[in-house]
């Protein structure tokens, strides 16, 4: 079996290059780096993780912390950030909270807290002070995805914006009646996601002179089904119909899409609808939507905690960076689902 000194002659390099490129522990160039990787894969050199952590007091394993498994949104952030950490060497260890007890509390008061992950990045799940200081005590970098969180580097999209920006591209093909499709109280997510999709659709109308009508807004619970329904109720009524609909996610979009033509209607022609998040499914569907890019989402926090751990190593674990809000990009795009008001 081949060992480090192996790698080393046939790369051409010292046996302290070899292990700093393929621990990363170190300055090397990328050049220097992608010659001791190509020498290692050739002679099947494997680096031993029990040997590495020993050596560098670290895991090379990152936590992630999800309120759900089973939505298209955290799935997409996991799968960015596995593809930055395995480029760069790291295991991504998952913990779901979607079941039922105390997965919570035995996940920041136990599991996060032993020597199994280097740091942490949550989605979507707005954390205590005291589950912020447990980490932040023990020296393990955090990195929250969407929403603020007090002391931690974030990442999240302007919710308020990004529904403004719906709102106004159906303002600005001259609809008048515009509904809402958001969430409901039972369903205020982490951060107040559904509030604040809910505010900017005001804030749009009330810039533009529009009345907000209270009758215009069903609650759902951010699925395809509960978008459905309350898409029914909003266009069951001929008289009180709205020529177009935002709704607060491109699941519930697809739902109002899907009950328009139960109910005999042609979109976008009798009814324009709009979403938010560029579901897999809103081309599909000729959905126009405002576009929060998860996966990218997911590569900008991995790079956000390898650079902190980085941080971490060059200071000796003392002073840590100051945290900073990072607010991610989010673009109209414009299908077919949306057109001119008649």
């Amino acid at each position: 079996m081949a060992g480090i000194a192996d790698v080393a002659r046939l790369a051409g390099v010292s046996t302290a290059t070899v292990s700093r490129a393929l621990s990363g522990n170190g300055p090397v160039s990328v050049s220097t780096r992608a010659r001791v990787v190509q020498a290692a894969s050739d002679l099947g050199y494997v680096v031993s993780s029990d040997a590495s952590s020993l050596a560098s007091g670290r895991t090379r394993n990152i936590g992630a912390v999800i309120p759900h498994l089973n939505r298209w949104f955290f799935t997409s952030v996991i799968e960015g950030a596995e593809r930055v950490l395995l480029r760069r060497g790291y295991d991504l260890t998952l913990y779901n909270l979607s079941g039922e007890g105390d997965e919570r509390s035995r996940v920041f008061e136990h599991h996060l807290l032993r020597n199994r992950v280097d740091a942490v990045f949550t989605v979507s799940l707005e954390l205590s002070d005291d589950e912020v200081s447990r980490l932040l005590a023990l020296g393990k970098p955090l990195v929250g995805v969407g929403g603020p969180l007090p002391g931690v580097s974030t990442l999240t999209i302007d919710d308020v914006a990004v529904a403004r920006l719906a709102t106004d591209h159906l303002i600005s093909l001259g609809h008048r009646r515009i509904a809402h499709i958001g969430g409901s109280h039972e369903f205020d997510l982490d951060f107040h996601i559904p509030t604040s999709r809910r505010l900017g659709y005001e804030a749009a109308l009330t810039e533009a002179g529009l009345p907000v009508e209270e009758r215009l807004h069903r609650a759902s619970d951010f699925t395809l089904p509960g978008g459905y329904e309350a898409a029914k109720q909003l266009l069951g009524t001929p008289h009180e119909r709205p020529t177009a609909i935002f709704a607060a996610s491109d699941e519930m979009a697809i739902g109002a899409i899907l009950a328009a033509r139960d109910l005999g209607l042609v979109v976008p022609r009798d009814v324009s609808v709009v979403g938010i998040d560029d579901h897999p499914l809103a081309e599909f569907f000729g959905l126009s939507t405002v576009a929060q890019h998860p996966v990218q989402q997911g590569e900008h926090a991995a790079e956000l905690l390898l650079d902190a751990l980085g941080s971490t190593r060059s200071t000796g674990g003392g002073a840590r960076p100051e945290p900073v809000s990072h607010t991610a990009p989010a673009d109209l795009v414009v299908r077919s689902s949306t057109a001119a008001h008649p």
